[in-house]
């Protein structure tokens, strides 16, 4: 009998042909276990998946997908209440309810993204250890569902700067860049949290605390303008306060600090590339662990 081994991006297996062969499956290792063609064409399979997670989250619920606009506008009444009348933060001259809107609509897209991609192996452990496709699918389905609750809240923004005679510029347009530099971001993060959140529940426990953390040190409710100078470079390398800074410029119609953005940028890539290596070195034991 002659052996032959061969390598295939299908999870590790071992099979048993006809009488000749004996056919060894194994993973690749590190950026090469990410098939970009082989997502291709699991494309329908990521918008079953992406449906399933919207219909999922609103599922037998008496106000459906209203709770996408209530949450991050019953947030910016707590906050204009509380920080805008009473403890008088400074909002740019801009009225504290938009500006505060402003930070709370892509923070809370993050914040949607990383909480749903980081328990979604957990969540769909059976279908992990039944059937083979690209685990990447998974946290990818959370992030394209969060745009659905980002799209239905940012039209409540449009109703509010029309109250208050904010009108929209060309700048605004730069907001479509600016969500996929923070679909990244988040994405990147909720692979590695994922893949963490199979071998460590502790992650899911956690995660909240560190996610309400960061939204206190990233100026979502406050103006970067607050930050003491030399407190502004390491506030720089927080990602989310320059795609914040720079989301809410570009709906005013404000001008960018492109040098935070910069920054934001370059280590959003970092992040993604970070989070994807570390889902692909990990992924080869998901069905075991998870």
């Amino acid at each position: 009998m002659s052996n032959h081994t061969e390598s295939s991006p299908v999870p590790a297996a071992v099979e048993q042909t006809k009488n000749d062969y004996l056919l060894v499956l194994e993973p690749p290792q590190g950026f090469g276990a990410v098939n970009w063609h082989e997502l291709w064409q699991y494309r329908d399979l990521l918008y079953f998946l992406t449906w399933r997670e919207v219909t999922v989250r609103y599922k037998q619920t008496a106000l459906g997908v209203l709770w996408a606009i209530l949450q991050p506008f019953l947030s910016m009444v707590v906050f204009t209440i509380f920080l805008g009348n009473l403890a008088k933060v400074p909002s740019d001259g801009v009225p504290y309810p938009v500006f505060s809107y402003l930070g709370l609509l892509p923070w809370a897209y993050f914040a949607g993204v990383v909480s749903r991609g980081s328990g979604s192996l957990v969540a769909n452990a059976n279908l992990l250890a039944k059937v083979y496709f690209p685990r990447v699918l998974l946290p990818l389905s959370a992030t394209f569902a969060a745009l659905v609750d980002f799209a239905i809240a940012f039209l409540v923004l449009l109703g509010m700067m029309y109250w208050y005679g904010l009108a929209l510029t060309l700048t605004a347009l730069l907001i479509l860049p600016l969500i996929l530099v923070m679909a990244l971001l988040a994405t990147g993060i909720g692979l590695w949290l994922a893949a963490l959140n199979t071998y460590y529940r502790d992650v899911q426990y956690a995660l909240p605390f560190f996610i309400q953390l960061w939204m206190f040190v990233t100026p979502v409710v406050y103006p970067a303008s607050l930050v003491p100078q030399h407190w502004q470079f390491l506030f720089a390398l927080n990602p989310m306060s320059g795609l914040i800074e720079a989301y809410r410029a570009a709906m005013l119609g404000r001008p960018i600090d492109w040098f935070t953005l910069a920054v934001a940028t370059g280590i959003t890539g970092l992040c993604s590339v970070w989070g994807l290596w570390q889902f692909t070195r990990m992924e080869r034991d998901f069905a075991d662990v998870v």
